[in-house]
């Protein structure tokens, strides 16, 4: 299936009740994320309103577990699968 943005974002509420239900911490990771361009299969987020990845801590080993459950998320409710970056 082919994604479009729009559909994406039309759905994003229910990905985002989904990733709630499975990881509440990634949820909180990601519920204020934009959706800021889809190129494809990647989806781009914009953070630019949060400021929680910001600093001088390493957390990628934490950003890898939520952007997978994310992308687990994604699939799960508008069955398509897409990678997270941002």
């Amino acid at each position: 299936m082919n994604m479009d943005l729009a559909v994406l974002r039309s759905q994003w509420s229910d990905v985002l009740d989904y990733l709630e239900r499975q990881d509440r911490m990634a949820w909180i990771a990601y519920f204020d994320a934009r959706l800021a361009k889809l190129d494809g299969s990647v989806l781009h987020l914009d953070f630019s309103d949060s400021q929680k990845f910001s600093g001088n801590l390493d957390y990628k080993d934490i950003r890898d577990h939520h952007k997978a459950a994310l992308e687990r998320a994604i699939n799960a409710v508008v069955g398509t699968d897409l990678k997270v970056v941002g």
